[in-house]
């Protein structure tokens, strides 16, 4: 791969970066115009402007292949890992290794404040790239090495912090989310991992049952879910050997955390943190079972009327899948056990998630729906706990999808099957 095109492929890059690339790949090739190379960049960009906009706004970066572009960090989730590695760090930002390195983006945002700090990357055009990329996102002096992971880790210096993203695509090219699937396996390398650094950061499928990780892993001190714009994007492990490190592998803490972005561009990170003294005496990792109840259920269906606030938990929190305790920090019952909808008279503005204001609740027949639909042309619609599918409902009730009004369908304790009609509440 050329990092460095001639004069004419440069100017074709820069005129036509915001063009459509499939349009681009049917034109003729201008003279001197490394068409490839220029498509490949411009694709590079554009996808880069999406997830991370600095980047794209720094000159003369190199992108990588496509795949490579698919798989790295979004902007808001490297600025989190950033945020973590610092406070594993605290004040002895040492060393730090990505023994996956990539395109280098999470490298770039971790590696920020460490004395050394190492990349490494088996792929011999991605290290080119990386090479030429870091100075100019102001990385200096970044070890670059081109080499297999597993070797590197048997004679590296010991380290701060070691992040690790192990492939999740087989020989094929078809995903995987099993960790013993992934490449490298960070199951059989987790001595080693281990006893070369304080902490090891371990990023995963978000379609992993976390707390089989936790199992399949051990020494997981921390587990963090990452969602941006309510959408779960990253499962991240933190793995500690004990001793003098700042949290001990007994202590299990999770965090859910959702970015969303604010009117200025800002990114906001609503987090919430739950440890094992949080869930004394409940099962899996301190975590309620399904089948415990987070509040009186008899009481949330006397609540459900008009005029009431409901609550759908964010993507994070509802991949973590605490409930209960969510139910006791804020007060409120849930509509029913699994729900995970949850109620309060006055309007809570600091839950995590969603907020709408009850308009009516109908159960599910002809009659009490002609009345409670009537002049409700689309909805956004949601099931949970409902024999009917999004798909299902809204062909049944003839219901475009959008609008500014809001359904829940769900099943209360009694087994009722019930809608309720909302309203969003007002963006804070």
């Amino acid at each position: 791969m050329t990092l460095i095109p001639n004069g004419e492929t440069l100017s074709f890059i820069s005129i036509h970066k915001t063009d459509d690339v499939r349009q681009l790949a049917l034109k003729s090739r201008p003279d001197g115009v490394d068409m490839a190379y220029a498509l490949e960049q411009i694709a590079g960009w554009q996808a880069a402007r999406r997830k991370l906009p600095s980047w794209a706004d720094t000159d003369e970066l190199v992108f990588p292949p496509h795949l490579s572009m698919e798989q790295c960090s979004s902007e808001p989730t490297a600025v989190y890992k950033q945020r973590l590695a610092e406070r594993l760090a605290d004040g002895n930002a040492e060393r730090h290794v990505d023994l996956t390195g990539g395109f280098g983006v999470d490298f770039s945002f971790m590696s920020r404040g460490f004395r050394h700090k190492t990349y490494v990357e088996r792929q011999e055009t991605l290290c080119r790239v990386v090479a030429h990329n870091m100075p100019l996102l102001g990385v200096k002096d970044a070890e670059i090495v081109c080499g297999d992971t597993e070797e590197y880790l048997l004679n590296m210096p010991h380290a701060t912090t070691i992040f690790i993203d192990p492939a999740r695509r087989d020989d094929h090219g078809g995903r995987t989310f099993a960790i013993a699937d992934c490449t490298p396996d960070v199951v059989a390398l987790k001595g080693e991992l281990l006893a070369h650094a304080d902490y090891v950061v371990v990023k995963l499928s978000p379609m992993l049952d976390w707390h089989k990780a936790v199992a399949d892993l051990g020494n997981v001190s921390e587990v963090h879910i990452i969602s941006v714009k309510n959408e779960c994007k990253e499962l991240l492990l933190v793995l500690s050997a004990g001793g003098n490190c700042q949290v001990a592998a007994a202590e299990l803490r999770v965090y859910c955390v959702d970015c969303h972005p604010h009117a200025d561009g800002a990114w906001h990170y609503v987090s919430e943190e739950y440890t094992d003294d949080d869930f004394s005496g409940t099962p899996s990792c301190g975590f309620p079972s399904s089948a415990a109840p987070s509040a009186s259920l008899s009481s949330s269906a006397a609540l459900l009327q008009p005029g009431v606030w409901i609550y759908e938990p964010n993507a994070s929190i509802m991949k973590a899948g605490c409930f209960a305790m969510l139910s006791a920090r804020y007060g409120m019952p849930q509509v029913a056990q699994n729900s995970h909808l949850f109620l309060s008279e006055s309007l809570v503005e600091a839950f995590p998630g969603r907020r709408f204001q009850v308009c009516a609740v109908t159960e599910f027949n002809k009659k009490a729906l002609r009345q409670a639909l009537s002049g409700i042309a689309r909805a956004n619609v949601t099931v949970r706990n409902f024999p009917l599918s999004v798909a299902d409902l809204r062909k049944k009730l003839k219901i475009k999808d959008g609008g500014d009004t809001y359904i829940f369908a769900t099943t209360l304790a009694d087994s009722r099957h019930v809608l309720i009609i909302t309203k969003k509440a007002p963006a804070q």
